[in-house]
C-alpha cells in the first residue's frame, strides 16, 4: 500500500472513531509497526497544521484523536448558537489542580487538602467531563477515587498527565497570571 493510501486509512480511522484511538490499534489495523504508524499520523498532523486546515490530530496519552482546530471555535459556536463557555470558579480550579497532581484521589482527601467540602466542585468537574471516577479505594466504605480525563488533556493541550508543569512553576505562573479567567 502506498503512503497516500495509508494516510487515507489512518485519517478514516480517526475520523470515524470520534474518540482517541490507541497507537497500537492503528498500527494493527494498517498492518504496520508502531513507529511507522506514528510517522504516518505525524505526517498527517503536520499537513493539517501547515495547510491551516479546520481539523487537527492530537496525541492524548499514547492515543490519537481528530479534533477541530482551535481557531475555528468561534465559527462553530456561532453556527450552533451555543452559549459562551462558563469559566471555572476558583474552587473548581483548586479542586481540579489537586486532582490532576494527586490522582487517583478521593473526595475526602481533596477536602483534607482544601479544608472545605469538595462535593459540589467534584460534581461540577465530573459534569464538565474534566475528571471521572477511576476506581475505588480498598478501605472501609470503598470511597470513589477520581482522576483527570482525556477531555482535561485535550482542553489544556497536554499529550499526557506527565506534561503537567512542576508545582513550583505552577505557583510562579499563578502569581504572574492572577486575574485571568480560565474558560471551559
Amino acid at each position: 500500500m502506498r503512503l497516500s493510501e495509508l494516510e487515507a486509512v489512518v485519517e478514516s480511522l480517526l475520523f470515524i472513531s470520534g474518540e482517541a484511538v490507541p497507537l497500537s490499534a492503528i498500527a494493527q489495523t494498517i498492518e504496520m509497526d508502531k513507529a511507522t504508524a506514528k510517522a504516518i499520523i505525524h505526517t498527517l498532523a503536520d499537513k493539517y497544521e501547515s495547510e491551516k486546515r479546520g481539523i487537527r490530530i492530537v496525541e492524548l496519552d499514547g492515543s490519537y484523536q481528530m479534533c477541530t482546530a482551535g481557531e475555528c471555535f468561534e465559527y462553530i459556536r456561532n453556527m450552533y448558537k451555543s452559549p459562551n463557555r462558563q469559566g471555572l470558579t476558583q474552587a473548581l480550579l483548586e479542586t481540579l489542580a489537586i486532582i490532576a497532581y494527586k490522582q487517583p484521589i478521593t473526595r475526602a482527601q481533596i477536602e483534607e487538602i482544601r479544608g472545605v467540602s469538595a462535593e459540589h466542585a467534584v460534581s461540577k468537574l465530573v459534569e464538565k467531563k474534566l475528571v471521572c471516577e477511576v476506581g475505588r479505594m480498598d478501605t472501609p466504605g470503598k470511597p470513589i477515587m477520581f482522576g483527570t480525563t482525556n477531555e482535561f488533556l485535550r482542553y489544556f493541550g497536554f499529550k499526557s498527565i506527565k506534561e503537567l508543569p512542576p508545582l513550583g512553576d505552577v505557583q510562579e505562573s499563578q502569581v504572574q497570571h492572577e486575574g485571568n479567567d480560565l474558560q471551559v
